[in-house]
């Protein structure tokens, strides 16, 4: 297959373009900026049309996942740049694929599980879960991830593309050992000892193994009939008091300090990202994948947390000893 990865040069981008080539699959990257890699990268601003639509022109899949990352602290200027270019690049999108005489079969878009409202009661699935930004007495970082989300999802909707099947991909935090990634993140509030429960712990954690998230997409790509919003997160979500216990197990600590807000809002300036990863409840879960027959290969995060924590460490192994 010919796949065009738009934004595929961060975590999830990396992902799935270093898996994709792999399989001996032509990869295109397009990216603010361009680098050496294994696959082609392509210059493209995410705004405006350019020599870049040809890749586009009679490629097989386009997946989309361009975005500033959100692991940063939400200034005015961060805001600005995480919205903007979302939005700004899917709307470019599409009027590139209108424009183009062979478009790709399937665009996978990149959404977020942060779209459904903080939950603590029930799960949330593609039927019949509720989306957020009407909770009241929500933090305005929660309330603009909401916003976010929903105007990701309507630059994306809002053009009929006939001949290329449209799936937004509300995936949960995607987990691989890789350094800077949102595993890498919980994994350093355990390392700096702020690995305990953040209070109250009831909050629950949606998650996704980065292996179960490859296959996803694949299964995505497979599926003609599937169109539309698509959860992308492990079956078991689970509260954050557990989901702390079990990675301080497999990282081997086993005591863990309740952390109150005030420690975590500090912790994670520090660390130069928001408290929302850790407070907000997550309860997504993925109907449609499940209705479809999708099996994962981590449903649960005892085994998933085991095998990124050991990847994570024979990782930092390896660049220490390129080091020396």
């Amino acid at each position: 297959m010919k796949i065009v990865i738009p934004g595929g040069t961060g975590q999830v981008g990396q992902i799935l373009a270093r898996y994709f080539h792999q399989q001996g699959h032509h990869v295109t990257v397009l990216s603010r900026r361009p680098h050496a890699a294994p696959w082609r990268v392509i210059l493209w601003d995410g705004v405006t049309l350019g020599p870049w639509i040809e890749e586009l022109d009679r490629c097989d899949v386009c997946i989309n996942l361009a975005g500033k990352s959100v692991n940063c602290r939400y200034t005015p200027a961060n805001r600005r740049s995480i919205f903007e270019s979302r939005v700004r690049s899917t709307e470019i999108l599409n009027q590139a694929i209108a424009a183009i005489e062979q478009p790709p079969s399937v665009w996978l878009n990149a959404s977020t599980a942060t779209i459904y409202r903080h939950a603590l009661d029930r799960p949330m699935d593609e039927a019949t879960g509720e989306i957020g930004g009407d909770e009241l007495g929500a933090p305005d970082t929660w309330n603009f991830s909401i916003q976010v989300g929903k105007a990701w999802e309507e630059a994306f909707f809002s053009k009929p593309t006939p001949v290329t099947r449209k799936i937004a991909l509300r995936s949960a935090m995607t987990l691989s050992p890789d350094r800077g990634g949102v595993f890498d993140v919980f994994l350093g509030l355990v390392r700096h000892g702020l690995g305990g429960t953040t209070l109250p712990g009831n909050q629950y954690v949606s998650w996704i193994h980065e292996a179960d998230f490859i296959r996803a997409v694949e299964f995505l790509i497979e599926r003609q009939d599937i169109t539309g919003a698509v959860n992308l997160a492990s079956p078991n979500p689970l509260p954050n008091g557990d989901f702390m216990y079990i990675l301080r197990q497999a990282w081997g600590t086993r005591i863990g300090l309740p952390t109150a807000r005030w420690m975590l809002e500090i912790g994670t300036f520090l660390l130069r990202t928001e408290s929302e990863l850790i407070l907000k409840s997550r309860q997504v879960v993925p109907g449609r994948l499940l209705n479809a027959g999708f099996k994962f290969q981590y449903p649960g995060w005892p085994e998933a947390s085991c095998d990124l924590v050991t990847r994570w460490r024979a990782r930092r192994e390896e660049m220490h000893s390129s080091r020396q």
